[in-house]
């Protein structure tokens, strides 16, 4: 079971800039793709920012030039640099992997952007 932990969110301002960061454990044998979703209350999930193994990346319209997602393989790291933070960034984000077909997780974090 591939297991994923968000950190890094919080508070900020606009115009701020916050890191998340996701770590991966679990039953893992190799690289797997990641990425980052947010869901705002009321709203469907949505994607932010994807990376493959190559570190290919793909970002939301919404968040293209302000938000950059990386990925540290010794460290099973996923990283997502948000810049130029909007109050309409605001929701819950969700780190996710895919191995084998099958999509994880993790819990969410807040990210709250004011005014």
């Amino acid at each position: 079971q591939v297991q994923l932990v968000e950190s890094g969110g919080g508070s900020v301002q606009a115009g701020g800039s916050l890191r998340l960061s996701c770590e991966v454990s679990g039953a893992i044998v190799r690289t797997i793709p990641m990425g980052w979703y947010r869901q705002a209350p009321g709203a469907q999930r949505e994607m932010v920012a994807l990376i493959t193994t190559n570190g290919i990346t793909t970002y939301a319209t919404s968040v293209k030039g302000r938000f950059t997602i990386s990925r540290d393989n010794p460290k099973n790291t996923v990283y997502l640099e948000m810049n130029s933070l909007k109050p309409e960034d605001t929701a819950v984000y969700y780190c996710n992997a895919v191995q084998y077909g099958l999509t994880s997780w993790g819990k969410g974090i807040q990210v709250t952007v004011s005014s």
